[in-house]
């Protein structure tokens, strides 16, 4: 039987009120994260357990608080991010992976907080195309719109063009009240807020007006071709596959291109394939497209959102299983 040890561990004095959280809030975290048990006193923290995890335990507490030395706000959401990021796989420090800033206003922050998360702005980074293919609340629209606005401000781009296509989930655009944009408006609204969250909002109409930043419907975007710009494609799985291909070929010199969507939340009509699912299935192994895909690790909303989605992934993956069982049950009695 492996042997029981105690550890302890001193926190900067500075630092370890944000290390052990409001009221211990992130410690409590660790404990139920951890397979050591960890005790604080004023900036003492001792761990208890086997040798293993008393180890583990003290690598955690040295890289949190090293987030705290990077400014990066340290929470319970925090916390648990960065003991999954040790848990799986830490090919490099937790603080330099989640400490990547992307933009600042106002005193927030916007960062990647996943090993998925940063893997995906690093691509977009890289590449000239980049697809992010994930579940709601991974983070794929948000980050796309952080980096755009990051190219705008550092003038690596000279305008940000955001672009869905106007498809109904459920609602009828023709019984909606007002205009054709008034009916377009619900679709383009997350984008606006993402936006919200980067740039000053009354800076927002004048970068409008000087056709800076641009958000339209994708039916927009048909016979143009996109030079010096950063262009965003959301809910992609909502395309046909002349639609993304529309899309794709609008690429001009000096042009990004962020691609996101859900696969598993297609609102086309039945029978109709998804344009990003198309894309997923051809595009593999052309130089400078990446695919990058996000999962429930990498949900970072309110934490039920990751085991909805879980459930759902193992909900569908048990039902495909079943269809294809019943597939080959009929296909077999057929011969």
């Amino acid at each position: 039987m492996e042997e029981l040890v105690s550890r302890r561990v001193e926190l900067d004095a500075e630092h370890a009120q944000e290390v052990l959280g409001v009221n211990d809030a992130n410690l409590r975290v660790l404990n139920r994260q951890l397979e050591a048990d960890l005790h604080a006193r004023g900036t003492t923290v001792t761990l208890r357990g086997h040798i293993a995890a008393v180890a583990h335990a003290a690598r955690v507490l040295d890289e949190l608080e090293s987030m705290v030395r990077r400014g990066v706000p340290v929470g319970p959401d925090t916390v648990l991010h960065a003991t999954r990021i040790m848990e799986d796989e830490a090919p490099e420090s937790v603080a330099e992976l989640l400490g990547t800033e992307i933009v600042a206003r106002r005193g927030k922050v916007i960062r990647p907080k996943t090993v998925g998360q940063r893997r995906y702005v690093d691509a977009i980074d890289d590449h000239t195309i980049t697809f992010g293919i994930g579940p709601a609340g991974s983070g794929k629209t948000y980050l796309a719109v952080a980096k755009g606005v990051q190219a705008l401000q550092a003038k690596e781009v000279k305008r940000i063009i955001l672009t869905r296509p106007a498809v109904e989930a459920g609602e009828k655009l023709g019984f909606l009240p007002g205009t054709l944009n008034d009916k377009i408006d619900p679709y383009l609204r997350p984008l606006y807020d993402a936006l919200r969250d980067m740039l000053d909002p009354e800076m927002i109409p004048k970068l409008m007006d000087a056709g800076i930043i641009e958000v339209a419907p994708l039916a927009y975007m048909r016979g143009r071709t996109l030079n010096d710009a950063f262009v965003i494609l959301d809910e992609a799985q909502n395309t046909t596959g002349s639609q993304m291909k529309m899309f794709l070929t609008r690429l001009g010199f000096g042009t990004k291109m962020v691609v996101t969507g859900d696969v598993s939340q297609v609102d086309l009509p039945s029978g109709t394939v998804s344009g990003l699912r198309v894309a997923r299935r051809i595009l593999p192994g052309i130089e400078d497209i990446s695919i990058q895909e996000l999962g429930a690790e990498d949900v970072v909303r309110h934490h039920l959102i990751s085991r909805i989605v879980a459930a759902y992934d193992r909900h569908d993956a048990t039902n495909a299983a079943r269809y294809e069982k019943k597939q080959a049950e009929r296909e077999k009695g057929i011969s």
